[in-house]
């Protein structure tokens, strides 16, 4: 099927992009990746006014870290620049892990971060690592910008906090409080499929103790899943098999799975935990050798 006709603008700057957005009074959508919003286009789903392409607005591709280590991923950085990132396969592992996992080699090419994270797809990967982190979006509007944090930003399936004059143009995650681990494990038919269920883990440590603690699910309910309250389980604690056990029932306990032809809610349930206790375990295991 072919997309409705539409009008197409491709701005110099971010100023320029919000102008045009907020003259479409709702009725225009933004292109960066285009991995979501294309298929949705060509099957209808999705029938714009404008589409208001930002991929030649300088600057939005950049990874960067400030000197306490909090990091800023711009609006326009490719999934596949997160794959070989040699900044974030030592600073942020969580991230690190999820980011081969993502779709397909394809996809990764073009589609980004941020634009996965505004899809708020309840089985997208980038959401629930963000959320895991703490982490936060920055959208600019006509009255400047503003930052959301990710518990407040997926709002449900498909849906943000973004005004419609708004374009997010960086994800921010914080510092970490020591050393930051983590871990992300999904579980998928085959390449590129969504997942039946997966696990963002993020921690914080001070040598063998938890200091900080992020954990988030996708796949398993209508919306990616905040379980950062079970997470906090582990605060001051160390990581063995009485703690990790209690987490991941936490954890679990947090899912809203359905049954359907990726299998049952209680399997799926079964592996959150079981998710949850391998990347913790994986950790204690490294620690202790």
């Amino acid at each position: 099927m072919y997309p409705s006709r539409f009008k197409y603008e491709s701005p110099k700057t971010i100023e320029e992009a919000v102008k045009l957005l907020d003259a479409g009074k709702g009725e225009s959508k933004v292109l960066a990746g285009g991995q979501s919003l294309i298929p949705m286009l060509k099957l209808r789903f999705a029938f714009p006014d404008e589409l208001i392409d930002i991929n030649n607005i300088p600057g939005l591709d950049k990874i960067t870290f400030d000197a306490d280590g909090t990091c800023h991923i711009g609006a326009l950085v490719r999934h596949e620049h997160l794959v070989d990132s040699a900044e974030i396969a030592k600073l942020q592992p969580t991230i690190a892990a999820a980011a081969p996992l993502v779709a397909d080699p394809v996809i990764r090419t073009r589609g980004t971060f941020v634009g996965s994270v505004c899809h708020a797809d309840p089985q997208g990967d980038w959401a629930a690592t963000m959320i895991a982190l703490h982490g936060s979006i920055v959208a600019q509007g006509p009255k400047g910008k503003r930052t959301i944090a990710m518990k407040d930003f997926v709002q449900g399936p498909y849906a943000n906090a973004l005004n419609y004059n708004e374009i997010a143009i960086e994800a921010v995650i914080p510092a970490p409080k020591g050393k930051r681990v983590g871990g992300y494990l999904k579980l998928e038919r085959r390449v590129g499929d969504f997942a039946t269920a997966s696990v963002a883990v993020a921690l914080d440590m001070d040598g063998d103790r938890v200091i900080g603690a992020g954990i988030a699910l996708a796949g398993v309910g209508g919306k990616t899943i905040d379980a950062n309250d079970a997470a906090e389980s582990l605060i001051g604690q160390t990581l063995n098999a009485t703690s990790i056990a209690k987490c991941a029932e936490l954890v679990a306990a947090k899912a809203e799975p359905r049954s359907d032809h990726r299998g049952s809610a209680e399997y799926k349930r079964h592996l959150v935990a079981t998710f949850v206790t391998r990347i913790l375990t994986a950790h204690s295991a490294q620690k202790a050798a």
